[in-house]
C-alpha cells in the first residue's frame, strides 16, 4: 500500500478576521453594521432566513469606518431567524458571515 506524503503550504496565511461589527443597540428593529477593517468591502449583501422581514437592498460598497443600518422586523428572531452577510474583499475573494439574533 502506497503512502502519501503531505507537505505544508509554502507560506502559511493567517486567519482572516471578520471585518464587520454588528451593533445591536436598536434591536430588535434595527441593527448597525460597521466596516472595522482597512479594506473597502464590495458587493455587501444581506439575506434573512427564517421568520422575519427585511427590506431588500442592492449590493453595497462599504468603506472603512462606514456604517449601514439594517431594519429587520420579527417577534421571534432570536429563535427563528439568521442573517447571512456576504461581501467581496479587494482581491475578489468572497466571504459569508452567519449572524444569530
Amino acid at each position: 500500500m502506497a503512502r502519501t506524503h503531505l507537505t505544508p503550504l509554502d507560506t502559511p496565511s493567517a486567519a482572516y478576521a471578520v471585518p464587520l461589527q454588528l451593533d445591536r443597540r436598536d434591536a430588535p428593529h434595527s441593527y448597525w453594521l460597521t466596516n472595522i477593517s482597512r479594506e473597502t468591502l464590495r458587493g455587501l449583501a444581506f439575506t434573512l432566513h427564517g421568520a422575519g422581514l427585511m427590506r431588500a437592498t442592492p449590493p453595497l460598497l462599504l468603506h472603512p469606518g462606514q456604517q449601514v443600518r439594517l431594519r429587520i422586523h420579527g417577534s421571534t428572531l432570536e429563535v427563528s431567524a439568521i442573517l447571512i452577510i456576504r461581501w467581496f474583499r479587494p482581491n475578489g475573494d468572497e466571504y459569508l458571515w452567519r449572524v444569530s439574533f
